[in-house]
């Protein structure tokens, strides 16, 4: 069977960024510029024109960008997103007839041969192209082609003019062109989506007072300690009222004691379920204001949403079909054989009235965005289906664009990757566990510099309540120290479980087990926050720098360098413009000393080779002379186990002083 049109000659291949054959949208933040390439041909010599072809979704008409050849038929164009929501992109391609005929036409006027007939069909074409243009340009356009039809002297010159040439790439006949049958999708989302710093703390915790349940009020009296440290987002775990059958005890224990408070992720009692608020947290009206008082602080609150219900939850009794029923009557509490949660009853996705459960769960997500809450972190989001995450967080979106979702997926990477391809902003992710220089390079490498970086926002976590990795538990405050900082500058986005976290807490359940011993889950703890041992002044100054250097609010921008040693790992990062190169150097190795020379890239970190340069340790405020590309380190883990510098070049030299900049 013949094509519809056998006369589009223009061949477009391999557009990138594509995700899944334009399956799923690429993600970007406001102010990005999106770069797009494709591969480009046709048969024969005919020259070729192509556009990149983009707008915000909803509005009328494209914009359009020339594409610029790169070689071997490959081309570029790029466009900026400066809108929160989506744009469209596609390729556009043609023989361009005007631009063979110029090129032709130089090449004839070189070797000295008759061109009055060529400058006939020269007119033509610009003729054709006057009667689409409009006011100056037409008029110009109609000045060009009786120049061309005198075929004196200066026709030919007024043919290769670069005026010309551009108001025909304007004008000129785009006929048979071919355009990519795939309209591709950008979800752009606000800076924070991609750039922030997130700290953990149940509010229970809170209380100034031992033995009392802390409160809302609480938290709001934390919010200058957090703010001190330079954090973005205050994380709190489900505020909901919390069930009473089979209630966990301490460290997870099916015989709870008097008093104890259960897991705050059992949800749903008397008082209500996912839009109620645990009675002993405080009022509606006390979240809002905490709500609103974070935000003087240049805080945001980001919520647990854990979609899953106690015994008591009001679901249980109101929708029983949306539980799973088993043959003696009962409904199916959680498993993971062996393990069992009785404290928890999973929805059945797989329900007839699956239509109104999803209905009612975005309802939830709405309900906490109405009070102000605009950044969600999804407990467990790959144990239900994806297609609901992906008509759930584009509903949402819809009339929240500004909402962020973090997906705690510890699951495998095919999984991690398509809840993050349906619309989750960022994930969790295996950071926990990488602890090599191998395992780290390896694994950043694949989250930042392949296709995974177009769809997927990492959020790195060094713990959580529910992981205690075995390097933190062996190697003591150096341990914390360095996985801290690696967290930190490796990612734009990161977090930490708070107070657990900067006060080094490194006991284990037992041998063998990567939970804590007394978790936080199960109980309410008393953190003497105030410790001197506490990471909260490396925590404060890492944060701060990350604040006043651009280069680590990007993702795409990582590179990693050799050194001579295995247990030291070097990378660095640059701003978009070039002029903020930082280079973050860490000891792996939390109990010994390590040294090596590092070497760098010096002309692609924008420095002289020819001229020394500065390291400015921004942790310690030590300023080093470097010269050449290889360079001397040393870091003791007792003391500061990293450095991060600032890498300034010489600009100039004046009565024997050097100047850095």
């Amino acid at each position: 069977m013949q094509p519809e049109e056998g006369r589009n000659r223009v061949i477009i291949e391999n557009v990138t960024p594509e995700i899944d054959c334009g399956r799923f949208p690429i993600k970007r933040i406001i102010g990005d510029e999106v770069v797009v390439e494709a591969t480009i041909l046709t048969d024969g010599h005919d020259a070729i024109s192509a556009a990149l072809l983009y707008r915000q979704q909803g509005s009328d008409g494209w914009f359009r960008a020339a594409m610029e050849p790169l070689g071997n038929d490959r081309w570029r164009a790029s466009f900026p997103v400066e809108n929160m929501g989506r744009y469209r992109y596609t390729v556009e391609g043609w023989v361009d007839h005007f631009k063979t005929w110029a090129r032709d036409l130089a090449k004839r006027v070189s070797a000295g041969q008759d061109v009055s007939v060529d400058l006939l069909i020269g007119a033509e074409m610009v003729e054709k192209a006057q009667q689409g243009a409009e006011g100056t340009d037409a008029k110009w356009l109609s000045t060009y082609a009786e120049t061309l039809r005198t075929g004196d002297s200066d026709a030919a010159h007024h043919a290769l003019s670069p005026e010309l040439a551009r108001l025909m790439s304007i004008h000129g006949a785009r006929e048979f062109a071919t355009t990519y049958p795939k309209e591709l999708e950008v979800v752009v989302d606000r800076e924070r989506a991609r750039f922030g710093a997130w700290y953990e703390l149940f509010p229970r915790s809170c209380a100034a007072e031992p033995g009392r349940h802390g409160t809302f009020k609480d938290v709001e009296a934390r919010l200058p300690y957090v703010a001190s440290m330079g954090f973005d987002v205050l994380y709190l775990p489900p505020i909901h009222p919390i069930g009473t059958s089979f209630r966990k005890g301490r460290n997870n224990t099916t015989t709870p004691t008097p008093g104890d408070p259960g897991s705050p992720w059992a949800i749903g009692a008397a008082e209500g379920g996912h839009k109620a608020i645990h009675p002993e947290l405080g009022t509606l009206e006390d979240f809002r204001h905490l709500v609103d008082a974070a935000r003087e602080y240049n805080i945001e609150i980001a919520l647990d949403i854990a979609f899953q219900c106690a015994p008591e939850h009001p679901y249980v009794k109101e929708h029983p079909e949306w539980f799973r029923q088993r043959p003696d009557g009962t409904i199916q509490y959680a498993e993971n054989p062996p393990k069992k949660y009785q404290d928890i009853y999973p929805f059945d996705f797989e329900t007839a009235d699956w239509s109104a459960l999803w209905d009612e769960l975005k309802s939830v997500i709405l309900y906490w965005a109405e009070q102000g809450v605009k950044i969600f972190r999804i407990d467990n989001p790959h144990t239900k289906p994806f297609p609901f995450w992906e008509w759930l967080i584009a509903e949402v979106k819809r009339e929240y664009p500004e909402a962020i979702f973090l997906s705690e997926a510890f699951t495998r990477p095919a999984a991690l990757y398509g809840l993050a391809k349906r619309g989750f902003t960022q994930s969790y992710n295996y950071f926990p566990w990488r602890n090599t220089k191998w395992e780290l390079t390896t694994y950043l490498t694949e989250l930042t510099q392949t296709e995974v970086r177009e769809f997927n926002g990492p959020n790195l976590w060094p713990n959580t309540p529910d992981i205690l990795p075995e390097f933190l538990q062996f190697g003591g405050r150096p341990a914390f120290m360095s996985r801290f900082v690696l967290a930190a500058t490796l990612g734009p986005s990161y977090g930490i479980y708070g107070a657990a976290f900067e006060l080094c807490d490194n006991t284990p359940l037992a041998p063998g087990r990567e939970e804590y011993l007394d978790s936080e889950k199960y109980e309410i703890k008393q953190w003497d926050i105030d410790r001197p041992d506490s990471l909260k002044d490396l925590i404060g100054r890492v944060n701060q720098i990350r604040h006043e250097n651009p280069a680590f609010h990007a993702n795409h921008n990582l590179r990693f360098h050799e050194v001579d040693n295995e247990q030291i790992i070097a990378y660095s990062k640059s701003s978009v413009d070039g002029s903020n190169q930082v280079l973050v150097v860490v000891n792996l190795d939390p109990h010994y000393k390590q040294a090596g020379f590092i070497t760098l890239p010096l002309e692609v970190l924008s420095l002289d080779p020819r001229q020394p340069y500065q390291a400015h340790d921004l942790l310690t405020d030590a300023r080093y002379l470097w010269q050449g590309t290889r360079n001397y380190v040393e870091l003791d883990p007792q003391t500061v186990p990293a450095h991060i510098f600032v890498l300034r070049r010489k600009i100039r030299t004046e009565h024997d002083f050097d100047y850095y900049l």
